[in-house]
């Protein structure tokens, strides 16, 4: 049996996996899962400087050694026929992609016993994900500008958010900006729930969530 614990880094993505992950784990696979939501992305802290009883003590990043530390310990003694796996979810956002990857792992290879753990990152922002199927967004917002999606690149650095916020609202990202924090994250959370149950998972074209897709299904395969 195959067991998924995808941590990601706000309630937008944890709507959106919640959505997918049924298309991408069907039932015949005999899969689990359970997402969780972190307050925002963080920081990978410096050793030692974990700062608890603050907001940056509820962000994904900021957590990430003790959370892969406790579930090592935990699933170490677990029985060979069921399989755990830790699935990080985040965003690049401007981040080096190697050089990010490689911190991350190296928190990994902290842990003793180290928990199955894949790295999947969206790049530049989860709405990456959601852009990689321009059809599932016409579905779910007809009066999109089609104009502004036609001329995305799949994964590019380019304001990610930003740019499906403009093709979507009238007054588009400056208008969620000048509403503040709040009205961002309301509007991400929408997206994702008016947009994720039209999306098509084998024919999407965001190459990381590809990716993300092709990493659940090696590990259902075993591999």
């Amino acid at each position: 049996m195959h067991h998924f614990i995808l941590l990601t880094e706000d309630i937008s993505g944890k709507k959106m996996l919640d959505i997918l992950l049924p298309k991408l784990l069907p039932g015949g696979s005999g899969a689990t899962y359970e997402v969780k939501a972190y307050k925002g992305v963080g920081n990978i802290p410096p050793k030692g400087k974990a700062d608890p009883g603050t907001i940056r003590a509820r962000q994904l990043l900021n957590n990430l050694e003790r959370l892969l530390r406790g579930y090592g310990k935990t699933f170490s003694s677990i029985q060979e026929d069921y399989h755990v796996m830790i699935v990080v979810v985040c965003d690049l956002d401007k981040r080096d992609k190697a050089g990010f990857l490689g911190e991350l792992n190296a928190i990994l290879a902290a842990c003793n016993p180290a928990p199955a753990t894949r790295f999947c990152l969206a790049i530049e922002e989860g709405e990456a994900w959601l852009l990689g199927d321009i059809p599932a967004i016409i579905k779910a917002y007809p009066g999109c500008n089609r104009q502004i999606l036609a001329e995305y690149v799949n994964d590019s650095i380019c304001g990610t958010w930003e740019l499906l916020a403009d093709a979507l609202h009238k007054n588009g990202a400056a208008a969620l900006k000048k509403d503040g924090f709040a009205a961002v994250g309301k509007a991400k959370s929408e997206w994702a729930e008016q947009i994720s149950p039209h999306m098509d998972v084998v024919a999407n074209k965001s190459p990381s969530f590809c990716h993300f897709r092709d990493t659940l299904r090696e590990c259902l395969q075993g591999a």
